[in-house]
């Protein structure tokens, strides 16, 4: 009887181990890849794989072969062949499919690992970053080129500028006035309305400056622009940020114009294109007011605080407003007409 059991207990090992080895579905099936290519896998390279598969591919390929039940058997190795090529020329999954062969026993991590690799897309991670950079790029360009396009729109529509670039166009000899009637005649430049406000759109378009969100568009505006030029930025801004301590910081030196409007413009909390939009004589102001030490801000920024407040409780509105929350205390909602 204890012969019997040990014999039972080899029997139901070799089971197991026939169990735990190489499964059909996965890779090569029962056979090993290095075999199908005939690889010594102790030698593996990637030029000897070249050339056994471009031999075993050629000698297997279905159309080589004109006897039907062959070639229905040619078609089947062309397969494997094609199979164990493909998962041994890639570095990643020849490196799971050697774990494979040598820890066979984790039959389920294994078929995780090749169907994960079959399903995710083999696409380098460069080519996307660069595809998603590229994207958004032509979206910014596309959105600025609308915003200035809007705004262009908006601007041959105000009388003020209209009649401006139609006095231009005028000197330009673009389009002659009738004296009667004050309108333009049709001649060879300005044969129907089309041209006309064509002339107009560009005249305005030359000479109307476009600051902030509605700046004409621009490559240099863009995401992909910024990432070329960051090296030279990031030396740019290393050699100011050194200059700056050198100068204002050890020598202790009265800041140039430029710094202190830099210093104005952070104490604003306004980025350049929204500081450059400003009007001249507030700039001016800010300057007469020395607004980029940090005492004189705070100072100025209370009195306006106050100054606002004073014309709020002045206005109508805000009067009106006032009465309509007095009267509906405790509601959760409002709207000021």
């Amino acid at each position: 009887m204890k012969y019997f059991a040990i014999a039972l207990g080899l029997l139901a090992l070799i089971e197991a181990a026939q169990c735990v080895g190489m499964a059909e579905g996965l890779y090569c099936g029962k056979q090993s890849c290095y075999d199908v290519l005939d690889i010594d896998r102790a030698e593996f390279n990637k030029s000897t794989l070249a050339k056994s598969y471009r031999k075993l591919a050629k000698q297997y390929h279905p159309d080589r072969i004109k006897d039907k039940e062959e070639r229905a058997a040619a078609e089947e190795q062309f397969r494997l062949i094609a199979t164990a090529y493909e998962t041994l020329k890639d570095d990643e999954t020849r490196k799971l499919y050697e774990y494979y062969l040598d820890h066979p026993e984790y039959r389920y991590y294994h078929y995780y690992q090749y169907y994960r690799m079959r399903a995710t897309p083999k696409v380098d991670a460069r080519i996307v970053v660069a595809m998603v950079i590229a994207v958004i790029s032509l979206i910014q360009y596309l959105s600025a080129k609308q915003k200035h396009s809007e705004a262009l729109n908006y601007a041959v529509t105000v009388p003020k500028y209209r009649n401006a670039a139609m006095e231009i166009a005028k000197e330009r000899g673009l389009y002659e006035f009738d004296a009667k009637t004050g309108k333009p005649k049709k001649n060879r430049k300005n044969r129907d309305n089309v041209d006309m406000e064509k002339i107009v759109r560009d005249i305005v378009e030359e000479n109307m400056d476009v600051r902030g969100g509605y700046k004409k568009e621009s490559v240099y505006d863009t995401l992909l622009w910024w990432i070329i030029v960051s090296p030279v930025s990031l030396l740019q801004y290393a050699r100011w940020y050194i200059r700056w301590i050198q100068k204002y910081t050890i020598a202790g030196d009265e800041y140039e114009e430029e710094d202190k409007l830099y210093l104005i413009r952070s104490n604003l909390q306004m980025s350049e294109s929204q500081f450059i939009c400003l009007e001249p004589e507030e700039i001016k102001e800010f300057l007469e007011l020395k607004l980029w030490i940090k005492e004189n801000f705070v100072e100025w920024k209370a009195a306006k605080e106050i100054e606002e407040h004073q014309k709020m409780a002045n206005s109508g509105r805000y009067k009106r407003y006032r009465r309509y929350m007095k009267n509906n205390a405790g509601s959760t909602m409002s709207f000021v007409e």
